[in-house]
């Protein structure tokens, strides 16, 4: 039974989403501000947290940022029908999705399931020889899914879930584009939509990270209006 800490100031949105995530089998902790949330979280962690942006005391993006410095769980984030900003920065800042209020209950199930899955798949739940899940060497980059460990020139670098896929599609087929079409079917499932900019915006932060480990990192190409591409260096 998969664990979702559910974080928001909307007390209506805390019992209504926790019931309806408990009746499909999960087990849910709510908290109804960022600050109470990472105190428990300090504990122990769950295994997916779904975020409000705006809250007393620690907002959403303060918390995810606090998350991003020692784990790479999935974060969805609730984000207000105007909060355009705000979403583009949540992704950039790490978090694997986001959901607009006000939402279907549906959908955000159906959310959480596919980062859940794709976690599974990645952390080696969904075991055999494939390219998904065998060692990968490009070069300087070193991939292995079963332990969710990629490394640059020898250094670690910490990926979630959704940069840890796009980058091991790119990497399997050197010199070979990927529309975001294409990036998008092996991020998410069918039933999740989500446009261009999330893409974007993922591949962004996913290279932030690559130049962490080394700041002349450019084996990710942007093909403006097609896609991208990644060169063995």
């Amino acid at each position: 039974m998969s664990k979702i800490a559910l974080v928001d100031d909307d007390r209506n949105i805390l019992t209504s989403v926790s019931m309806t995530l408990e009746a499909e089998g999960f087990e849910v902790e709510t908290y109804n501000d960022g600050q109470a949330a990472l105190d428990a979280f300090n504990k122990r962690l769950p295994d997916m947290a779904v975020l409000d942006i705006k809250m007393p005391r620690m907002d959403g993006m303060d918390l995810l940022q606090r998350l991003r410095q020692k784990t790479t769980m999935p974060v969805i984030f609730l984000t207000s029908k105007d909060d355009e900003i705000d979403e583009v920065l949540g992704l950039r800042m790490g978090a694997d999705d986001y959901v607009k209020k006000p939402f279907s209950q549906r959908l955000l199930v159906e959310r959480i399931r596919a980062l859940l899955r794709r976690q599974d798949a990645v952390a080696g739940d969904i075991v055999g020889d494939t390219e998904e899940t065998k060692v990968m060497e490009r070069g300087d980059l070193r991939m292995d899914p079963l332990r969710h460990a990629v490394a640059w020139k020898g250094k670690d670098v910490s990926l979630t879930v959704t940069e840890f896929l796009l980058l091991q599609a790119l990497a399997q087929r050197p010199g070979f584009v990927k529309s975001r079409d294409q990036l998008m079917d092996v991020a998410y499932d069918d039933q999740v939509y989500v446009d261009d900019r999330t893409i974007d915006s993922h591949i962004k932060r996913l290279r932030k990270k690559m130049r962490s480990a080394d700041d002349d990192f450019s084996a990710i190409e942007t093909l403006y209006g097609i896609g991208y591409r990644y060169n063995e260096e």
